[in-house]
């Protein structure tokens, strides 16, 4: 359900079939996302807006296992960037506006954008990037998410399967590792000494 506002101050309720594609420009986007904070929203590149359920508590407890460690390990190595939530939304050089579940920014690049191009949905693709498969996602579309991730700008990405207890690592080269029950993944040289456990996120 998307929440429209009709002026002066009415607000009215849209149910969307499935299937039903409806576009918005980046700016009705913005104003959907201020008026819908508990719905997680994403916009395409071609404009087609995207409703995403909330998460079960699984997948949200596995995504906060994620999150502390990849921020425990920034704080531990100085705060080499900035590290952000599911709730984050980045509007990518092709005009997408993506949420990963789990993303991290060098200060370099970040301190580099202008106030402008940091409002609201940052106007840049992290460097890397975490999706959470839940039961509700189709394998397909998240394959093409990460792909389009690193085609705008993410040096490294994981696609994370609990499902099938497998790892999708996606590279800036284009090149795609699978690792199969892996105990923990590397950050490699774009997030130096992270290696994220699977413990919790397989249990």
């Amino acid at each position: 359900m998307v929440q429209i506002v009709a002026p002066p101050t009415t607000t009215l309720s849209l149910n969307l079939p499935i299937g039903l594609k409806l576009h918005v420009t980046p700016e009705q986007f913005a104003t959907l996302a201020t008026h819908n904070k508990d719905i997680r929203l994403e916009r395409t590149a071609a404009g087609e807006l995207l409703v995403n359920p909330p998460t079960g508590w699984e997948t949200g407890e596995r995504n906060s296992s994620i999150n502390a460690q990849l921020y425990r390990w920034n704080e531990d190595n100085g705060y080499p960037g900035k590290v952000f939530d599911s709730s984050t939304g980045f509007t990518l050089p092709n005009g997408a506006i993506l949420s990963p579940d789990a993303s991290w920014v060098s200060s370099e690049r970040w301190d580099a954008l202008t106030d402008e191009q940091r409002s609201t949905f940052a106007n840049l693709c992290p460097d890397f990037v975490v999706e959470l498969r839940s039961k509700s996602d189709g394998l397909k579309p998240t394959q093409a998410k990460m792909r389009e991730y690193c085609s705008n700008g993410a040096r490294l990405g994981w696609l994370i399967d609990p499902q099938s207890k497998s790892v999708e690592i996606y590279r800036a080269n284009g090149e795609v590792e699978i690792l199969s029950n892996p105990s923990a993944v590397s950050g490699e040289d774009i997030l130096p000494g992270f290696a994220l456990s699977l413990s919790r996120i397989w249990s």
